[in-house]
C-alpha cells in the first residue's frame, strides 16, 4: 500500500513548544508497513493511528486485544473498586436519611427507629463474574474495532527476527514471519513475584490472580503500598474484608502528596484497615485455613489469603531485543526517547516495557507519539509533567504537574493553595467530610503548573487543572470560568481565586 507521507532519518531538532522535527534533507517514504508486539493501550492505539493513516498493520498479541490492562490490571481493579464504591455509598446512605426494609406506616420517626436496616454485602462470586465479563467484553471491543480498521491481528506470541521481521512463535500461526518497515515493541510488564512468596492462586495471590476468589476474603493481607496494594486495600475492606496492609515506609503511598497519604490514611483508620508500616514481607506461607506472613520485624501475621503487589516485571526477555539492536536496561525495560524511538533504526517501544510510567494513558500516547514520527510528521515529544494520574482509593487521589516535594526542595518557586473540600455546600450534601483541592502557580507569575485532588471521582475533577497545566494557563483563567453552583469543582476555581489574591499581595 503506498503511503504518501514522507519520513525522514532519525537526526532531529527540537524546535518552538518541543515540537521533534527533521533536520537532514535525506527523505524517506514512510513505513508501509507496520508490526506491533503487543495489543495492550500502546499497542493498540498506535494500530489504530497507523492504520487510519493508511499503512498495512500487524498486531500480535498473546492474550486477547487490551493486555493485561484490559484483562487482568486496568478493567477488571476499577471494576472491583467500582463495585466497593457502591458499597460504601450505599452504607452510609443512612446519613442522607435513607432506610431499608419494613417500616411501621403511620408511625411517626418509622423511617428511624422502627426501620430495619440491612447493611449491604458483596455477592464475590457474582462481583467477579461480572468484572470479568466486562474485561473480555472490551477486550472484543478493541478487538472488533482494529479489524473495522483494517488491522491484522495475530493471537501469539512474536520475536524479532532482524532487521524489522517478527516472527509468531505460537499459537495456530506459529512459524510465520510478519515481514515490515518499522516495528513497535508494547509487550507491558507482569506481577514481580518474592522467590519466598510463590503466588498459588487460591491464597496467596498476585493482582492478575485476584479474580478468582468467589467470597470475600475473611482477613486479606495486602504486601506493598504503592498504587496498586493502596487500591486493592482499600477495595476489600469496603467490600466487607478484613485488611492489613503491609507497608515499607513510614506511610502509604510513598511516591504521592504527603497531604494526600495522611488523608488516605486516616481514611484507612477510621474504616478498619490496619497498617504495618516500616516493615517488609520476608516470606508467605500458606497454612492449612489461611496464610502466615513473616515480616522483617519478626512480626507474624495470620489472615486468609495474601495478596502480592509489589511492582512488575517488564515483559521483555526472550524477544530477540538486543540481537535487533535495542538497547535493554538493568531492570529490563526497553530503552526510549522522548518520540518513543529505541536504539535501533525503526524500532519503537510503549508501554509499561519501557518503564516511563506504568499508566495506560502514557502507553497510548507513547504509541500515538510512535506512529506520528515514524511517519515524518512534527511530534511534541511525551512530557511526563503534564500526565495526569489517579489513585482510585477511598477517596480518590488525583495529580497533575509538579508536587509539594518539589517546591519543598526548591526545584520549583510556587505559592501553593490547599483548600479543603469541608467548607464546600455540594460537598456537605453529598456527605464528603474528607479531601482537598490543591493548586501550584509559578511564583511571580502565577502560571498553575501542579494540582493535587482528593475527593471522590477525583480521576474526574482533575481534568480542568490538568488543562491549565498543560496550557499554561493562568490562576485567574482558572478563577474566572464559570462553574456550577454547588458543585466540587466550585474549590477549584475559589483555590485559584485565593492563588490570585495570593500573587498579588505586596507582601509576597
Amino acid at each position: 500500500m503506498s503511503h504518501p507521507c514522507v519520513a525522514y532519518d532519525i537526526a532531529v531538532s527540537t524546535g518552538q513548544n518541543g515540537a521533534v522535527t527533521p533536520t537532514n534533507m535525506q527523505r524517506r517514504f514512510a513505513p508501509d508497513r507496520i508490526a506491533i508486539l503487543g495489543g495492550g493501550p500502546g499497542g493498540y492505539e498506535a494500530a489504530m493511528v497507523a492504520a487510519d493513516a493508511g499503512a498495512e498493520v500487524t498486531i500480535i498479541e498473546e492474550k486477547g486485544l487490551g493486555g493485561s490492562a484490559v484483562l487482568t490490571d486496568v478493567v477488571p481493579s476499577k471494576t472491583l473498586i467500582a463495585t466497593a464504591d457502591a458499597m460504601r455509598r450505599v452504607n452510609i446512605s443512612t446519613a442522607f436519611g435513607v432506610r431499608f426494609g419494613e417500616h411501621a406506616s403511620g408511625t411517626e420517626g418509622a423511617a428511624g427507629d422502627e426501620a430495619k436496616e440491612a447493611e449491604a454485602w458483596a455477592d464475590f462470586s457474582k462481583v467477579n463474574e461480572r468484572l470479568l465479563k466486562l474485561a473480555h467484553s472490551q477486550s472484543r471491543d478493541i478487538h472488533a474495532t482494529l479489524e473495522s480498521y483494517g488491522v491484522r491481528v495475530i493471537i501469539g506470541r512474536g520475536k524479532l527476527v532482524p532487521p524489522h521481521s517478527i516472527e509468531v512463535t505460537s499459537g495456530e500461526h506459529a512459524g510465520d514471519v510478519v515481514v515490515a518497515d518499522a516495528i513497535i515493541v508494547a509487550t507491558g510488564a507482569h506481577p514481580r513475584e518474592l522467590g519466598s512468596a510463590k503466588p498459588d492462586g487460591e491464597r496467596i495471590l498476585n493482582w492478575t490472580q485476584a479474580y478468582n476468589l468467589t467470597e470475600v476474603p475473611e482477613h486479606m493481607i495486602v504486601v506493598g503500598s504503592g498504587v496498586t496494594g493502596a487500591e486493592f486495600a482499600s477495595a476489600y475492606r469496603r467490600l466487607g474484608a478484613e485488611v492489613t496492609l503491609v507497608s515499607s515506609r513510614d506511610q502509604v503511598l510513598p511516591g504521592e502528596d504527603a497531604d494526600a497519604a495522611t488523608v488516605l490514611e486516616n481514611s484507612f483508620k477510621r474504616v478498619g484497615v490496619h497498617v504495618a508500616s516500616r516493615t517488609r514481607a520476608e516470606s508467605v506461607e500458606r497454612t492449612e485455613d489461611g496464610v502466615d506472613v513473616r515480616l522483617t520485624n519478626g512480626e507474624v501475621l495470620h489472615g486468609s489469603h495474601c495478596l502480592m503487589a509489589v511492582g512488575g516485571i517488564p515483559n521483555t526477555a526472550d524477544l530477540g531485543l538486543e540481537e535487533a539492536g535495542v538497547e535493554i536496561s538493568e531492570s529490563g525495560h526497553v530503552q526510549v526517547d522522548t518520540v518513543s524511538r529505541t536504539t535501533a533504526n525503526n524500532i519503537y517501544a510503549a508501554g509499561d516495557c519501557t518503564g516511563v510510567m506504568p499508566l495506560a494513558s502514557v502507553a497510548a500516547m507513547q504509541g500515538r507519539v510512535a506512529v506520528a514520527h515514524m511517519q515524518g510528521e512534527s511530534v511534541k515529544p511525551l512530557k511526563l509533567h503534564q500526565v495526569a494520574s489517579n489513585v482510585f482509593t477511598s477517596p480518590e487521589i488525583a495529580t497533575v504537574g509538579v508536587t509539594q516535594e518539589q517546591v519543598d526542595s526548591g526545584k520549583y518557586q510556587a505559592d501553593v493553595i490547599k483548600l479543603d473540600l469541608a467548607t464546600n455546600a455540594r460537598a456537605k450534601m453529598m456527605n464528603i467530610r474528607e479531601g482537598f483541592v490543591k493548586i501550584f502557580s509559578r511564583k511571580g507569575s502565577g502560571t498553575v503548573i501542579g494540582a493535587v485532588v482528593v475527593a471522590p471521582r477525583a480521576s474526574e475533577l482533575i481534568f480542568p487543572l490538568a488543562l491549565a497545566v498543560t496550557h499554561k494557563l493562568h490562576v485567574d483563567d482558572v478563577a474566572t470560568t464559570f462553574t456550577v453552583y454547588p458543585s466540587l469543582t466550585g474549590s477549584i476555581s475559589e483555590a485559584a481565586r485565593r492563588l490570585h489574591l495570593h500573587v498579588t499581595d505586596p507582601e509576597d
